[in-house]
């Protein structure tokens, strides 16, 4: 089996201010998230994969010290459009945003990304990391990505059916899963669920 950790990066300042913070916003991690994400006591991987961002580059090297970071650039966050780097309170009045939240989030950010564009994009980046771990005969590896894009992974692939919203996971925190390698090659791809990180 192919043991997986599905970790979100650690908290940003426009994590702290609930803003909308994808693919367009490169920010660093708070200083005082580094010592934090330090205590964390994750368990020891064969390889880490990240999204580019450098809120999970940073996040990676302090969880998983030495390992070399394997980056693919379609883990990356959302493109929010026009909310990129607002918060709610900052978008309030504006008819774009309210016709998104009207829609249960299920019309395509303005200037940005669709949920399905976002979601193919990030199976694509998924599937590029299991792959690369069964041709590398791996059985454990950690994936230091976004909350969106755990989301799309695990609504795309658990074994547990729940709503994309539904596998929300806070900064450094996400999931422990495995995949059974042979059925993944066969085209039976699901996760299943160990744990909560």
């Amino acid at each position: 089996m192919l043991k997986l950790l599905l970790v979100r990066h650690g908290e940003t300042e426009g994590n702290k201010l609930k803003r909308y913070i994808g693919k367009r916003t490169d920010e660093p991690l708070c200083p005082e998230e580094e010592s934090r994400l330090e205590q964390l006591d994750y368990p020891a991987v064969q390889a880490v994969y990240a999204s580019p961002m450098l809120r999970c580059t940073q996040t990676a090297r302090i969880l998983f010290p030495g390992k070399k970071l394997n980056i693919i650039d379609e883990l990356a966050e959302c493109d929010f459009g026009e909310f990129e780097n607002k918060n709610y309170l900052e978008l309030d009045g504006n008819e774009h945003y309210q016709a998104w939240i009207d829609s249960g989030g299920l019309l395509p950010f303005p200037e940005g990304e669709s949920r399905e564009e976002f979601k193919k994009r990030n199976v694509v980046g998924f599937q590029k990391a299991v792959n690369g771990c069964i041709r590398g005969k791996l059985s454990t590896a950690a994936l230091v990505v976004h909350g969106g894009t755990i989301m799309n992974i695990m609504e795309e692939y658990a074994d547990e059916e729940r709503s994309f919203y539904d596998w929300h996971v806070k900064n450094g925190k996400g999931y422990e899963v495995e995949i059974d390698p042979e059925l993944w090659k066969k085209g039976r791809q699901f996760l299943h669920m160990i744990r909560e990180l």
